[in-house]
């Protein structure tokens, strides 16, 4: 998976409180074990009518939104069932992190593990960054994985707290495949040596 390192980019405010898994990408569009695709799909209840024309209202079809990099939510995001389409939605739409005061814990897992970096703040710091967002696409935010500091289009900052290794792997692109890949020799190493000593095994 690509790198996350530094971003600055457009905030999208989604201030809803709960937002599920369902909501961000339901359930007719899981189907699908590829990874791409989705993001056609992402907030597709709140994105378009029943006949499939963009709701103006809803942010992301707002065109100062339209290519938000960073979500700011409300409390409780990807809270329901544990579908990693989810994530692979948000990160096919552009979504590279999402800001909010708590994530139900396995999308906050899975987040990792596609690329996106979920930033847990206080309160106050999610509203002040809120209000930010509001602002449209010229309020840029900036978040920086290795420092672990959101700075608003004002220059306040936040620091946010982030497992080192979960911080490790996104900072180098690792998945779980890529985890494994990174042992790739000592594994070579004890093939050939199991081959030699029990080639029955």
């Amino acid at each position: 998976m690509d790198p996350f390192t530094t971003l600055t980019g457009i905030a999208a405010p989604m201030p809803l409180v709960n937002i599920d898994t369902d909501m961000i990408i339901p359930k007719q569009f899981l189907k699908t074990i590829a990874r791409t695709g989705l993001g056609k799909n992402l907030f597709d209840e709140m994105r378009y009518t029943q006949d499939g024309k963009e709701i103006p209202d809803f942010v992301l079809n707002q065109p100062a939104y339209r290519k938000a990099e960073i979500i700011i939510a409300g409390d409780n995001f990807g809270c329901g069932s544990s579908r990693e389409h989810a994530p692979w939605a948000l990160l096919d739409f552009g979504i590279r992190c999402v800001i909010s005061t708590s994530f139900a814990d396995i999308f906050f897992s899975n987040c990792f593990k596609n690329g996106i970096l979920p930033v847990v703040l206080p309160p106050e710091a999610v509203a002040h960054l809120m209000d930010d967002a509001r602002k449209g696409e010229n309020a840029r935010i900036t978040v920086d994985l290795e420092s672990q500091t959101v700075t608003a289009s004002d220059g306040t900052r936040f620091a946010f707290e982030v497992d080192a290794f979960k911080k490790h792997c996104l900072l180098n692109g690792l998945d779980d495949i890529g985890l494994t890949l990174e042992k790739v020799a000592s594994i070579d190493a004890y093939e050939t040596k199991t081959a030699a000593t029990r080639p029955w095994a």
